[in-house]
């Protein structure tokens, strides 16, 4: 005949506070206290054990510690490159029509070609464009002006 034996005991409520006290998230705790994720929230909210919220409380505790500089504060690589793209007036060549001379296959596509694709994925003339592609980005100038469209902010 089984026994219930309760799910908190005195040592695993012990355990809790530890862990809950050492910065551990409730997944964390869960699976060293053997419950469930539920069970740990449930349990920290009848105890009224809480933790203060700060501005960098949706990164977590080991984000945190592991990243000085919180997420946002440092620039994504493609801006440079985008901004060297729409920087200056418009030249005469952005209005050109693209160059597609140099169509090539899924299986030649490289680094060194631009990788719009051409009809549809699929379709019998499924290709890329093959053309040079500007530098840092997949595309070539033509298709870049395309995928890359400035905003109007009003």
């Amino acid at each position: 005949m089984h026994v219930n034996q309760p799910t908190w005991t005195e040592e695993r409520i012990k355990r809790l506070k530890s862990c809950f006290e050492a910065g551990l998230s409730c997944r964390e705790i869960a699976a060293d206290i053997g419950v469930s994720r539920n069970a740990v929230i449930g349990k920290l909210s009848r105890l009224n054990l809480t933790r203060e919220k700060d501005e960098n409380d949706h990164l977590g505790p080991r984000k945190r510690a592991a990243d000085p500089l919180s997420r946002g504060t440092t620039p994504r690589r493609q801006y440079p490159v985008l901004k060297s793209v729409f920087a200056g007036p418009q030249h005469a060549a952005d209005n050109e029509p693209i160059h597609e001379g140099h169509h090539c296959s899924l299986l030649e596509l490289s680094e060194e070609k631009c990788r719009w694709p051409i009809n549809t994925p699929g379709a019998e003339d499924f290709c890329f464009c093959g053309n040079r592609p500007v530098e840092g980005l997949p595309y070539c100038a033509g298709h870049s002006r395309l995928a890359y469209q400035r905003v109007a902010r009003k």
